[in-house]
């Protein structure tokens, strides 16, 4: 069985799933959690740039 490199649990399926730039195969649950840390941080940068008045490209 196919072991997740996040959680380090046996699952049936992994799915990949890109994390910083590097392919990564996770379960499903630490795919979804990736995913979302991601929007967060991705949310979080576009309100302090904007806060800072930054104008630049990303």
């Amino acid at each position: 069985m196919p072991v997740c490199k996040s959680c380090e649990d046996e699952v049936d399926e992994l799915v990949t799933f890109r994390v910083h730039g590097k392919k990564m195969r996770l379960c499903e649950d630490c795919a979804d959690r990736a995913r979302e840390e991601a929007e967060i941080a991705e949310e979080s940068e576009a309100v302090i740039q904007e806060m800072m008045g930054f104008k630049g490209r990303r």
